[in-house]
């Protein structure tokens, strides 16, 4: 029974290595622009919230905080994260 069960769950591993693999390269890639693109909009932002309007200030500040890589790109490192968590919990289940 076990057997089969490393046969079935082999493709399925391997298929999650490799999707964690591109997740992780897509994300290391899409850190680096959206550091640049957050420092732009944290600068015209201060720039903004100085010399425009305090409201349109406070939104663009808002957004380069969510492109920063403390925004979304740690959110979607997370989610890599608990994938990765998942294929070992059932790798080490089935492979022991």
């Amino acid at each position: 029974m076990k057997f089969i069960l490393k046969v079935l769950f082999a493709p399925i591993i391997a298929v999650l290595a490799g999707f964690i693999w591109l997740c992780a390269l897509t994300l290391r890639m899409s850190a680096w622009a959206l550091g640049i693109v957050s420092t732009i909009l944290g600068i015209l932002g201060l720039a903004v919230l100085l010399l425009v309007s305090v409201t349109n200030g406070i939104i663009v500040l808002a957004i380069a905080f969510l492109v920063s890589p403390v925004g979304l790109p740690l959110a979607a490192a997370w989610m890599i994260g608990q994938m990765q968590r998942f294929r070992y919990f059932v790798q080490d289940a089935i492979y022991g």
